[in-house]
């Protein structure tokens, strides 16, 4: 009876051996038939690993070897890319801007991926500030009440101004290719230049006779701003010649003031006298706009300050 059991116990463990072999063959059957890639790694760090895979997914890849991205990272190429045996798989800042550069190919040569980026030229920026002069404006001032007289004396020179523009500026192979204002500051105020004019009022031409002979009565001796005007668009905004009273525009007669004056009210203005016929939405308190024939005297005139007396 023992000699039995014993042969039945022989038995099982040879089946049992046999089996075990079998998986064994099966087990290396499937690593033969499995191909392996090598793939490099290189995290956001710069430490790189090289593993071998059956995969060919990198999301799969990744999730073999327990790898997990965080919110702000991303995969060069991407999750969903398959890649081959040599490739790499770069976990980098999703902020990151890969260059495509791709291999071209002509006439049977080719250009290496090394060469492309030898000749590819990076973008660089600077902040440059650059200080820039304000120039200064020239005034002209009436010397009707001053004793005796004075032609075109200086009272104050000008001085230009200097403000500081902060630019932010992108350069490619050192040429400049694109320049951005960030801001601009006033470091120094402009000096205006104020000349004094002629004591005697003279005509500036056909346009302003002299005045002729009328009676006034001061108006406390206010000094005004006076400026000039002509028919055109630029500064009437029409060119029908046609006032705000209703009459022809008259170079030498006509002058723009504020309601403050009635329409045919006479001023006397630097030894010429004017009459008030029309209005302007720029005419407010003390000012006054002469009107001329062409927009060349009405630069010429520019800006003066001169007392106005109202003619009876």
């Amino acid at each position: 009876m023992k000699k039995e059991e014993k042969a039945s116990l022989s038995i099982m463990k040879i089946i049992c051996i046999s089996i075990i072999l079998v998986l064994l063959s099966g087990i290396g059957v499937m690593a033969v038939n499995t191909k392996l890639n090598d793939v490099k790694i290189i995290l956001q760090n710069g430490y790189e690993m090289t593993l071998l895979t059956s995969k060919t997914k990198v999301a799969d890849i990744l999730e073999e070897n327990n790898i997990i991205l965080e919110d702000n990272q991303k995969t060069v190429p991407d999750l969903e890319s398959e890649i081959v045996a040599g490739e790499s798989i770069k976990i980098t800042d999703k902020s990151y801007q890969e260059v495509q550069i791709a291999k071209i190919s002509e006439e049977g040569v080719e250009t290496s991926l090394n060469q492309l980026l030898e000749n590819y030229a990076p973008i660089t920026e600077k902040i440059v500030v650059e200080q820039v002069a304000i120039p200064y404006e020239t005034v002209t001032k009436n010397a009707t009440e001053a004793l005796g007289s004075t032609n075109n004396k200086v009272l104050q020179q000008g001085q230009d101004g200097l403000k500081e523009i902060t630019y932010k500026i992108k350069y490619q192979k050192e040429v400049e290719i694109e320049k951005t204002v960030l801001s601009e500051v006033v470091v120094k105020e402009p000096v205006n230049k104020i000349v004094q004019v002629q004591k005697i009022g003279t005509s500036r031409g056909s346009t302003l006779p002299r005045t002729a002979n009328h009676t006034t009565t001061s108006t406390g001796g206010t000094t005004y701003k006076i400026t000039a005007y002509c028919p055109c668009a630029k500064c009437c905004g029409k060119t029908n010649g046609r006032t705000a009273a209703g009459t022809k525009a008259t170079a030498g007669r006509t002058v723009a003031a504020s309601s403050q004056f009635a329409f045919g009210t006479q001023l006397n203005i630097g030894g010429h006298v004017y009459t008030v016929e029309d209005r302007g939405g720029a005419i407010k308190g003390n000012k006054i706009d002469i009107f001329v024939n062409s927009h060349a005297e009405a630069l010429q005139w520019g800006v003066r300050y001169m007392t106005v007396n109202v003619v009876n």
